[in-house]
């Protein structure tokens, strides 16, 4: 008996070790302890410590785009530890959808990858009473070109190529406007298998803008959502189309970076005509975004990016994600919960968030504008 009660009090004693010693390791921050059980994002306590609750509570559902689906779900993560008894879901989709969703008044707000169109903001006339749907820059970030190809490890090209690849004239890896972007870089004959998305998406619309605007001759094809070149295989969402690059030998497509850097797919570094080929970094991604000038008016604040920057290290391939949201007439049980959710993405903590992760942190100018706007929500 006396063996078993001193080996009980040894087991008390390190499992008292063990707690105390996980306490210090949180307490510390330590970057071994980033993952929650399921793989995600942990909340962050310093983050958590920024937030303002306010008089949030209840459910707030959201939906839309999936390119900033990781963004948003780190958001949620530490917005919900800090707010009690406050739920958010967001339902990745598409822009379109999430865009409908929010006519319908489903939503209290949508993420979409393109600003509203004067149809879409004059149908949100019904839903937002006395007031209309606006467009707030949340979420920026490079759109990577993944690509899958056996023994090449690193890929440069250019806007034209990148029209001719996904307009499906350029068919085999090995082709000479390939050759040449990459000088000393063993091509296979491998056929391309060039995927886009399925879905209407903005992601599309901001591919198609860069195309348009960067290789007008080898792009015919106006920007839009809906994906209008011929050939190519097509798959849902941002993590179809790199879940498809990830297996299919020859592959590329397109999606925003963080789907890249979770999956670990290779990405194309942009030949611009800058001295050297622009990586897909967020830190890049925020060159290209810091040159877009504001083309909303009142308290929409759509953004008109350069697509056709040479500017040293910055990437042009880049989109911005806006939550869509009434500026009057926004139902009243919900309204507390969206101020104090979109204040947080658009604080200083959250937005520190996006750069963590692969994306790009909204200018601090345009951002201050963002939250001057969402306090005048009403």
């Amino acid at each position: 008996m006396k063996l078993q009660r001193k080996n009980m009090l040894r087991a008390s004693a390190l499992g008292a070790l063990v707690v105390s010693g996980a306490l210090v390791l949180t307490a510390c921050g330590s970057d071994d302890n980033t993952k929650g059980t399921d793989g995600s994002a942990k909340p962050s306590a310093a983050a958590a410590g920024d937030i303002k609750c306010d008089d949030a509570k209840g459910k707030l559902l959201a939906s839309g785009s999936s390119a900033q689906k990781n963004a948003i779900e780190l958001w949620i993560k530490n917005y919900m530890a800090a707010c009690s008894g406050v739920e958010v879901n967001y339902k990745s989709s598409s822009s379109g959808e999430g865009i409908v969703a929010f006519n319908q008044g489903t939503v209290g707000f949508a993420g979409s990858d393109s600003a509203l169109k004067p149809e879409q903001v004059e149908e949100s006339k019904k839903i937002c009473t006395g007031g209309q749907g606006i467009d707030l820059p949340m979420v920026g970030g490079p759109v990577a070109l993944g690509f899958n190809v056996a023994g090449v490890e690193k890929l440069n090209l250019d806007a034209a190529t990148i029209a001719n690849i996904f307009n499906d004239k350029i068919k085999k890896w090995d082709d000479e406007a390939i050759k040449k972007l990459n000088p000393g870089v063993t091509l296979p004959s491998t056929a391309i298998q060039a995927f886009h998305r399925s879905d209407d998406s903005g992601t599309t619309e901001n591919v198609t803008k860069y195309l348009k605007a960067a290789a007008p001759d080898a792009w015919p094809h106006e920007a839009a959502k809906k994906w209008a070149a011929p050939g190519g295989q097509a798959a849902s969402g941002s993590a179809g189309v790199a879940a498809q690059v990830k297996q299919v030998d020859g592959a590329i497509g397109y999606f925003e970076l963080s789907f890249a850097s979770a999956q670990g797919i290779k990405t194309v570094d942009l030949n611009t005509g800058a001295a050297a080929p622009v990586k897909a970094t967020g830190e890049n991604a925020s060159k290209a975004i810091a040159a877009a000038k504001i083309s909303g008016t009142g308290s929409d604040l759509a953004l008109k990016l350069d697509y056709t920057t040479k500017a040293e290290g910055a990437y042009p391939l880049v989109l911005v994600t806006y939550e869509v949201v009434c500026d009057k007439g926004n139902k009243a049980e919900t309204l507390p919960t969206v101020k104090s959710f979109l204040n947080y993405a658009a604080s200083d903590a959250g937005q520190k968030v996006l750069l963590d992760n692969g994306y790009a942190p909204i200018p601090a100018e345009i951002n201050a504008k963002v939250r001057e706007v969402i306090n005048t929500l009403g």
